[in-house]
């Protein structure tokens, strides 16, 4: 056999397969799991449900509006009380040296989906230890009758009562599909923790390799119905240092930099080699009270920490000129934000009076957990836990600050151990329930979502009839009594609504960074 020469050789390979390289993206914590309904964090959904998986409804950023996903059409009942989804028919899940599929996506998996997450009976339904936040924070049990098989590529969904959010929702990570198929191979092999690690998708990259603290690997699936992914792997470089991951970026050692801190922002601005895609981000940056816990289950205590803390110098310090200030639960530029409540002031005396009143003239001890590196909601979190710190010693709270590595922080979070702790939310569209909902309601305590750890009849109430009338500005009357229940009773000190950046090299084409948090290489690539 003839050895062909390098020119012969590119003459003769396809142009994609000369251009396709693996694009690297420097990332600031590891994935939790590959099985995202069993999570809530954005680091999971983004090394999970972005990259594998693929979800009946999407939702298109850039245009603001859903589009189709998995689903290529729906149409809903006149009542809203059933939603039909007619499925592609072009959809197939991974084939991998685990798993081959016999047949393309259909209405079983759809069902099994679903199924798993609502019904005690499935025996997919215990497999998640500690449940499925999302769904349950959103009140899918709830909310979902059934889901029923049409025929091979229909499936409805009947509700119990019409819900203006039911399709958005749809868009968010834990709606993602599952292959029936494998889960049943999994079942009948007593493996069923495999889903975790061995990930069964129809997105448009396929799991290759994960090792904790280091890499996650992945090849471009080659049956994907969307456009094939245009580099030859995706690379997950896991760097919890941000100076660290500008270094890697200068280095070419990764192309993307995510959660990058403000300076080196500047910093690589300055780079020509460089370039800082940004955003306004959908997002709060808050630290949460446990109010099931004392001293926190007084209103006035959770008042007078807002008041005792100086937002403006944190702001300026964490976020550079990355973020804006955050007075209630969603950005100002949200329909239904509430204009109209006032921020709490910076007033330590006046949070000195609280505190007395409510029985703390000396103040008291207490703890907030905070992650070690820094995020696009957190840059510098060492910083910011020490400046509240300080804040608060002036009125006599004293502050332990805690260091809990990022996974840890979240489950022990969702378990309502915390008395504090820094946190940061992000919607996964532009309704306001992306906040309310989980955040906020009753259910989200139960399924850990909710880190005030409040249950509100009151607001409770508000947030379901919200969800319940398409009237938007019913809604937003009704959105806004919550936000001023929310704020009343001090149930965050909101801190900041960031600016997303993404850094990268020049040689990047095809990404854009997304206000939601949420992340597509599918369209990457390098030249």
């Amino acid at each position: 056999m003839k050895v062909l020469s390098a020119a012969l050789l590119a003459a003769w390979l396809p142009l994609g397969a000369m251009a396709a390289k693996p694009l690297t993206i420097c990332t600031d914590a590891n994935p939790e799991g590959f099985d995202v309904v069993q999570y809530n964090s954005l680091v999971t959904t983004n090394a999970s449900a972005d990259v594998l998986m693929s979800r009946l409804v999407e939702y298109d950023a850039a245009a603001g509006k859903l589009r189709p996903g998995l689903a290529r059409s729906w149409e809903a009942s006149p009542d809203g009380l059933s939603y039909t989804f007619h499925l592609r028919t072009d959809a197939v899940f991974h084939s991998t040296d685990y798993f081959k599929p016999t047949r393309k996506l259909n209405a079983d998996d759809v069902a099994f989906t679903f199924d798993r997450m609502l019904n005690p009976d499935n025996p997919w339904y215990k497999t998640a230890p500690a449940g499925y936040p999302h769904a349950q924070a959103m009140q899918f049990p709830k909310l979902i009758k059934a889901v029923r098989k049409l025929d091979a590529q229909t499936v409805r969904f009947e509700l119990n009562y019409p819900e203006a959010t039911f399709l958005s929702s749809l868009t968010m990570g834990f709606a993602s599909i599952y292959s029936a198929e494998y889960a049943a191979q999994l079942l009948a092999a007593g493996k069923t923790a495999e889903l975790n690690s061995k990930p069964i998708g129809t997105g448009p990259f396929i799991l290759k390799s994960f090792v904790k603290d280091a890499l996650v690997r992945y090849a471009p699936n080659p049956a994907y119905f969307g456009a094939k992914p245009k580099v030859s792997a995706l690379i997950y470089a896991i760097t919890p240092d941000s100076s660290v991951r500008l270094q890697k970026l200068r280095a070419g050692e990764c192309q993307i930099a995510l959660s990058p801190k403000p300076q080196d922002v500047q910093s690589a601005q300055a780079d020509a080699r460089l370039r800082v895609w940004q955003t306004p981000a959908f997002m709060t940056a808050f630290v949460a009270f446990n109010s099931q816990k004392k001293p926190l289950d007084n209103p006035q205590v959770r008042q007078a920490i807002n008041l005792a803390f100086d937002k403006a110098s944190y702001l300026k310090a964490v976020f550079g000129n990355g973020a804006i200030a955050a007075n209630l639960v969603y950005p100002p530029n949200t329909w239904s934000y509430d204009k109209t409540i006032k921020p709490y002031p910076y007033d330590p005396a006046q949070a000195k009076k609280l505190l007395a009143q409510a029985g703390y003239p000396d103040g008291f001890d207490i703890d907030v957990w905070v992650r070690p590196s820094g995020s696009t909601l957190n840059p510098s979190p060492k910083a910011g836990a020490e400046m509240l710190q300080a804040d608060l010693a002036k009125v006599g709270i004293r502050l332990r600050i805690q260091v809990l590595e990022w996974g840890e922080l979240i489950k022990r979070g969702k378990a309502g151990e915390h008395q504090m702790l820094f946190m940061g939310w992000a919607g996964d569209n532009g309704d306001p329930d992306n906040f309310l909902t989980p955040q906020f309601s009753c259910s989200a305590v139960q399924s850990g979502t909710n880190f005030a750890r409040h249950c509100d009849a009151r607001l409770d109430k508000l947030i379901s009839d919200g969800k319940k009338t398409a009237d938007f500005k019913a809604r937003g009357k009704l959105y806004q009594s919550a936000q001023r229940l929310i704020h009343d009773q001090a149930l965050w000190l909101p801190l900041a609504h960031p600016t997303a950046y993404v850094l990268a090299r020049k040689e990047v084409s095809g990404f854009a960074v997304n206000p939601y948090g949420r992340v597509d290489f599918s369209a990457a690539a390098l030249k």
